[in-house]
């Protein structure tokens, strides 16, 4: 075996692989792991790098659920700084999704306009949900031949005119559509009728926010879901799943084999309600950040697997949308930038609870690959894609919101003590160095 010279080899006493975390070495040639050896063997390589001991590799993570904005609202974001936020905190695939760009990614000339921006761009891979709206169930099939992974509909307005909202029926229409290809529907599940029917949420007291948004919007607009799923046979997912009430019948609609999966974000699973200081609008976002109680709810459902994965929602826009004179949280654009450190955030809360690393990494890697059925990411195994993070979990850092790489230095996180840094992060056995876009638009099913 030491005969063979891989382009890349890296050992190391932590190495996190499909059967725990162990002293290996990884050898990488084209781009591809192509040996997992135990520490010692000696794997011949171009380059050599050896792991510290407070060092563990892990697979890249896969962000599904990122909004880049990019083209059309590029002071929002955009694809460079996106990808790079990403790759500093140990993200090596993010799929994009169809709003808050404009246009949209509701047609294929729409998803042509946004692969010319990000074409050299890119500092990870990226891939691209499509969207489905009034009046585009024609542009579905298009659009999936086109490699999106699948399509993205909200039950009440999106919060941008250019993409409206379907009702369930329609939804169910585009549902039935989707079943004939197999693609996915993935659903902002709040309810428009209950939302309406809920407090003006006007001021910038975070409690009068919250009872705007109440939890039975959501578990109304979730056993909507559930049932239009069951009745169609198609693939549905949650996405950004806060309010824990939904979480038994969402057990009971997977246990009656319904096709359904969901996600949660780091946002509901480290922040309460009660401790939102009054007009702190970064932490605006819908559905809303819950009490404490039901965040530990949010924890059991993730460990018994009701919840599949933990994705960012990453859904930045200026420092002015987010009204920080007034701290206005009805007038406040809804979204948390976490891109950069949705590890740190999830691994600092679950080491707490005793959950290991080897679980984070699969709820922020592997599930989220499945999730989107990308069979080459999201694992450090053979034959996989040689995208890594090196990760040290015992370092603390304070979150310093000038120093983090997405575009608007606005986050709730600025100035909390986290811990685990990602120290170095590889796509395709080469290190993301933020100078040189590597990345690659990736395509359902590699189409």
């Amino acid at each position: 075996m030491s005969e063979e010279r891989f382009d890349l080899v890296i050992r190391g006493q932590r190495i996190l692989t499909t059967a725990g975390i162990a002293p290996r070495e990884v050898g990488v040639r084209g781009g591809k792991i192509v040996a997992i050896e135990p520490l010692g063997n000696g794997l011949a390589g171009t380059e050599i790098i050896e792991l510290a001991d407070d060092e563990t590799l892990l697979p890249g993570l896969v962000d599904t659920h990122v909004h880049v904005n990019e083209p059309g609202r590029t002071e929002w974001e955009g694809f460079a700084s996106a990808t790079r936020a990403a790759a500093a905190g140990g993200v090596t695939t993010i799929i994009d999704m169809p709003l808050n760009s404009v246009p949209p990614t509701t047609t294929v000339a729409n998803l042509k306009l946004k692969r010319e921006v990000a074409e050299d761009q890119a500092f990870i891979d990226v891939g691209f949900w499509g969207g489905a709206i009034p009046g585009n169930k024609a542009d579905l099939r298009p659009l999936h031949d086109d490699g999106v992974f699948g399509f993205k509909c909200f039950l009440l307005h999106s919060g941008v005119d250019e993409f409206p909202h379907l009702d369930a029926d329609e939804m169910e229409e585009d549902m039935a559509e989707l079943k004939s290809f197999d693609s996915l529907m993935i659903v902002h599940a709040e309810d428009s009728h209950a939302i309406d029917r809920a407090p003006h949420p006007g001021g910038d007291h975070y409690e009068t926010f919250l009872a705007s948004r109440p939890r039975g919007a959501e578990n109304k607009a979730i056993a909507e879901v559930i049932e239009r799923a069951r009745w169609t046979g198609a693939r549905a997912h949650i996405l950004h799943l806060s309010s824990s009430d939904a979480l038994p019948m969402i057990a009971s609609a997977k246990r009656d084999g319904v096709k359904l999966t969901v996600e949660t974000c780091p946002h509901y699973l480290t922040l309460m309600a009660e401790e939102i200081p009054d007009g702190a609008t970064a932490y605006k976002c819908c559905p809303p950040i819950r009490e404490a109680s039901n965040r530990e709810l949010l924890w059991q459902g993730l460990q018994d697997g009701t919840i599949d994965c933990i994705v960012s929602d990453h859904s930045p826009s200026t420092l002015d949308l987010k009204d920080l004179e007034n701290g206005d949280f009805a007038v406040a654009w809804g979204g948390v930038s976490s891109l950069q450190l949705g590890l740190s955030l999830i691994w600092s809360e679950a080491r707490h609870r005793g959950i290991p690393l080897e679980q984070v990494v699969s709820w922020m890697a592997e599930k989220p690959a499945n999730l989107a059925r990308l069979t080459n990411k999201g694992q450090l195994a053979l034959g996989y894609d040689a995208d890594f993070a090196v990760f040290a979990p015992d370092e603390a850092f304070v979150v310093d919101v000038s120093k983090l790489k997405h575009k608007n230095p606005i986050t709730p996180y600025d100035g909390k003590t986290l811990a685990g840094v990602v120290r170095k992060t590889f796509l395709r056995g080469a290190v993301v160095d933020g100078q040189t876009p590597t990345g690659k638009l990736i395509r359902r099913g590699g189409v």
